[in-house]
């Protein structure tokens, strides 16, 4: 199974998070990566200078209708929804979803209607129940699915609900997450 995007979510917790998965990381990774991190609508740009201090891939900002290229870090820009379409990423302003926008359902339930079978859903740790509908979509569309293990997760919350709400491929340790994408992208 060839698989092209990996969409990622997190919330209280994420900035380590992130920095830990990013850094375990090649810079031959050749999967897009989405990333929606619950924050501030005033936060501007510093999250992606903060990662790519930890990333070997460059990390973007998305700008709407931003080609989606492959072995790119993409990140939802603050009081955006960040949506996939056919080759392109968009962003809305409608209102928030599970109290977040950005919102990972938006995030992931784009990727599955698209990318279908070859989207990689990862949630990470966090505070509500965002992404847990997302990464159902995903898994219902033939997607890939991984969740990080709650106990490992400064906050449990996001992952207890992905988990509950449906059948996921992997529930691992963060620190196994980014070798299992590695992995999943040399089957291709």
């Amino acid at each position: 199974m060839a698989f092209a995007i990996v969409v990622v979510g997190t919330s209280l917790g994420g900035l380590s998070a992130l920095r830990i998965m990013l850094q375990a990381l090649p810079g031959s990774f050749q999967l897009a990566i989405a990333i929606v991190q619950h924050r501030d609508r005033n936060s501007g740009e510093a999250l992606s200078r903060t990662l790519q201090q930890e990333s070997r891939l460059p990390i973007l900002d998305v700008e709407d209708k931003q080609p989606i290229r492959p072995g790119y870090v993409y990140l939802a820009p603050a009081d955006y929804h960040l949506l996939v379409e056919p080759e392109q990423f968009s962003l809305s302003v409608d209102p928030p979803v599970s109290f977040a926008k950005p919102s990972i359902d938006v995030l992931f339930e784009s990727a599955a209607e698209v990318y279908q079978s070859s989207t990689i859903g990862v949630v990470l740790t966090g505070a509500n129940h965002d992404g847990a509908e997302g990464l159902a979509k995903i898994k219902a569309r033939g997607g890939f699915t991984i969740v990080q293990d709650p106990r490992t997760a400064e906050c449990p919350s996001m992952p207890e609900a992905a988990i509950s709400k449906s059948v996921v491929d992997r529930v691992l340790p963060l620190e196994q997450i980014s070798p299992l994408l590695v992995k999943l992208c040399s089957l291709g």
